[in-house]
C-alpha cells in the first residue's frame, strides 16, 4: 500500500512543562501529527495545513552545497556527542533558507518517529542520492554515523569546490564573450547609425569596408529580434535535447572532452571525481564491484561513465582493478600506477584519495592558467571587432580630410 505524502502542520500546544510551543511538524495527516508531538512531550491544542505561499514555493531552492554544509554540521554534532535527533534540531534552527530548514525537519521527524537516518534519507532523492543514502547506511550499521558523516562531508566539499573550478573555467569565456556581443550589438543598432546619418550627406562612394559594416547594421536594425529568438531558441533547444535525449547528451559529453584547454580541465576533474568517489566509498566498506556501481552513476561524463561499467563488469569476473582501468584507454597512467599500487599493498582507498588530492590541484592549476590566458587573447578578440567597426566609420572621414 502506498505512503501518504507527508505535508506540512502547524501546531500551538503546551509542551511536558505547561509551556506553551508552536512549530511546523511533517506528518502524512494531523492525526499523525498530534500522535508525532505526543512522542515529543507536547500536547497540540491546534494542528493544521500550513497554508501554500500565494507566489512561488517561499524560499530559495535548496543547492548541492547546502547539503554539504548540511552534511558538515550533522558531523560535527555528532561528534560533539550531540544525540541525533536533538542535532537535526540545531542545525535546522540556524538554517536561513527555509526549504532547507523544511527538508531537516522533515528527516527529524521520520527519525525521532523511529526510522533509520539512511531510510529517512532516500525519501528525498532529489537531494540525497543512492551513494549519499548507501554511506549513511553503512555508518548506522557498523555504528561509525559520526564518522562516516565526517567522511561524507569532506567528499561533498571536495566535489562541490571541483564543480565550481570546472564551471569558472566554462563560464569564463562564455561570459565576456556574450559581454562582447552585447557591445558589438549597442554599436551596430545605436551608434552606427548615427555615422550613417552623416555619411548620407557626402554625395560620394564609401569605402567598401564602411558599405560592409553599414549592411551588417542595417540588418541588425531590422531583424534584431528575429537573432534574439534565434539565440534564445537555439539555447532552449540545445538544453531540451540535452535532457531529453541520452544520445544527444552523451555525444555532447564525448566532444568536450577534447576541446582546446577546456578538454584538458574536464578530464582532470572526471578523473579527480572517479578517484574521490572511489576511494570515499571503498573506505566506508563498500564492496568494489558495488562502489563501482556507484561511482558510475556519480560520474558526471558519459565517457567516463561507459568506462568505470566496464570496469565493474571485469573486476567481477575476476580481474585486477588497475589492469581493466588500463583497457578502458580513458584512464591516465598516473592513476592506474597508483591503483595498482593501491592494492597490492592493501591500500587502496590511500592511494585513490593521494590521487584525487593531485587531479583536484592540476584542475586547480589549470583554470588559473587557462584564466590568464584567455583574458589578453579575448580582449585582443574585442579589440578587433570593435576597432574594426570604429575604423570602417572614420575610413570616409579620412578620405575627406585626404580630399582636401
Amino acid at each position: 500500500m502506498a505512503t501518504a505524502e507527508a505535508q506540512v502542520f502547524v501546531y500551538k500546544g503546551k509542551d511536558r512543562k505547561g509551556t506553551p510551543v508552536q512549530g511546523e511538524i511533517r506528518s502524512a495527516n494531523a492525526n499523525f501529527a498530534r500522535a508525532q508531538l505526543r512522542k515529543q512531550g507536547i500536547t497540540a491544542n491546534n494542528v493544521k495545513k500550513k497554508p501554500k505561499p500565494l507566489f512561488g514555493s517561499g524560499g530559495k531552492p535548496i543547492k548541492p552545497a547546502d547539503i554539504a554544509a548540511f552534511t558538515r554540521q550533522m558531523a560535527t554534532m555528532m561528534k560533539a556527542g550531540v544525540p541525533l535527533v536533538q542535532s537535526f534540531d540545531i542545525v535546522a534552527e540556524g538554517c536561513e533558507n527555509t526549504n532547507l530548514k523544511s527538508l531537516i525537519e522533515s528527516i527529524r521527524d521520520d527519525v525521532a518517529a523511529g526510522a533509520s537516518f539512511g531510510s529517512s534519507l532516500r525519501k528525498h532523492p532529489k537531494y540525497f542520492d543512492d551513494l549519499f543514502c548507501s554511506l549513511v547506511e553503512s555508518g548506522e550499521t557498523s555504528g561509525a554515523l559520526e564518522t562516516m558523516l565526517d567522511r561524507i562531508a569532506l567528499y561533498k566539499e571536495k566535489l562541490e569546490s571541483l564543480k565550481a573550478k570546472v564551471r569558472k573555467a566554462m563560464t569564463y569565456p562564455a561570459a565576456v564573450l556574450a559581454v562582447a556581443i552585447i557591445v558589438m550589438g549597442i554599436l551596430l543598432v545605436k551608434v552606427i547609425p548615427q555615422f550613417a546619418k552623416t555619411f548620407s550627406s557626402f554625395g560620394s562612394e564609401l569605402p567598401a569596408f564602411t558599405q560592409f559594416v553599414l549592411g551588417i547594421s542595417e540588418a541588425a536594425q531590422a531583424n534584431w529580434w528575429l537573432w534574439l529568438i534565434v539565440l534564445v531558441g537555439s539555447i532552449f533547444a540545445f538544453k531540451e535535447a540535452k535532457t531529453r535525449s541520452p544520445k544527444f547528451s552523451d555525444t555532447i559529453d564525448k566532444y568536450t572532452l577534447k576541446i582546446p584547454i577546456v578538454g584538458v580541465i574536464l578530464n582532470e576533474g572526471a578523473v579527480a571525481r572517479f578517484a574521490r568517489t572511489l576511494s570515499t566509498t571503498f573506505a566506508a566498506g563498500v564492496p568494489l564491484v558495488d562502489a563501482l556501481d556507484s561511482v558510475a552513476r556519480a560520474s558526471g561524463n558519459a565517457v567516463y561513465r561507459d568506462a568505470i561499467y566496464k570496469v565493474r563488469d571485469d573486476v567481477t569476473t575476476g580481474v585486477q582493478l588497475n589492469s581493466s582501468m588500463k583497457s578502458t584507454g580513458v584512464f591516465p597512467t598516473l592513476l592506474v600506477q597508483m591503483a595498482a599500487i593501491g592494492e597490492e599493498s592493501g591500500a587502496l582507498d590511500s592511494m585513490l584519495e593521494k590521487a584525487a588530492i593531485h587531479y583536484e590541484e592540476a584542475v586547480d592549476n589549470a583554470v588559473d592558467n587557462l584564466t590568464t590566458l584567455l583574458e589578453p587573447m579575448i580582449m585582443a578578440v574585442i579589440g578587433v571587432l570593435v576597432g574594426g567597426m570604429l575604423i570602417a566609420m572614420y575610413l570616409p572621414i579620412f578620405q575627406i580630410g585626404q580630399a582636401i
